[in-house]
């Protein structure tokens, strides 16, 4: 039996895992979808000095707290900078980290820049305008790939503006991120913006999965986002 310990991304909650989550714990896994600082249904803890070190934090203390062995640690766009970070803080926990159509970061490197430039200039518009200059609002579901309109209504009641700087704060690794192994999964049918860090992957050696979905796959597509998150768990 493994932990899955799910990340969500900008914007969401852990509640965004729950068509997932129940057919892990059906195939006998124990799963935790914690809700990052600051977002969604702990928005109430929302304040400007909430960046990547407090996310990393927040994981890194779950799994201490429930002396987590095993773990499969999973994250959603820009929780792969959570997953980079907290694998490298406890590498001796986590016995794979999947990368879900997101950020593959080395030391030194913040979210914002490795978006395509044209991106990372609409979020800082953003936040710059709406966002007040800390909070990056949200992004157009459709954008994103979600067409289903229940799931845009379920999603859009749920989402808050995001910390920007989680995405300004650079990675900071010691190197034990390495011995840990990694997966990524690339999804396909949408605007694909993170193809350059499934290349990456793949130049690192990594197992490169693609499941023909938007970007929002635990929600768009979550029993063939769990079959094959089993298989990559092994």
């Amino acid at each position: 039996m493994s932990t899955f310990v799910l990340l969500h991304g900008a914007w969401h909650g852990g509640w965004v895992w729950q068509r997932v989550a129940p057919l892990l714990r059906d195939a006998g896994h124990e799963v935790h979808a914690p809700t990052l600082t600051g977002l969604s249904d702990r928005a109430h803890t929302l304040h400007p000095a909430v960046g990547l070190s407090t996310h990393i934090q927040d994981v890194a203390a779950l799994i201490e707290a429930h002396d987590a062995r095993d773990v499969v640690l999973v994250g959603h766009s820009y929780a792969g900078q959570v997953v980079t970070g907290v694998a490298d803080r406890v590498p001796e926990q986590i016995a794979r980290r999947i990368y879900l159509d997101a950020f593959v970061g080395d030391d030194g490197d913040a979210a914002i820049d490795l978006q395509p430039e044209k991106i990372a200039g609409h979020y800082r518009e953003s936040v710059a305008g709406p966002g007040f200059g800390w909070l990056i609002p949200v992004r157009s579901l459709q954008v994103l790939g979600v067409t289903e309109q229940s799931d845009v209504d379920w999603l859009s009641a749920r989402l808050t503006p995001h910390p920007w700087l989680t995405y300004t704060e650079p990675l900071r690794l010691t190197g034990a991120v390495d011995e840990v192994p990694a997966a990524f999964i690339e999804c396909t049918d949408w605007m694909r913006v993170f193809r350059t860090h499934a290349e990456r992957a793949a130049a690192r050696g990594w197992p490169v999965h693609t499941i023909p979905t938007g970007h929002e796959a635990m929600v768009t597509a979550p029993k063939e986002l769990a079959e094959l998150l089993l298989a990559v768990a092994g």
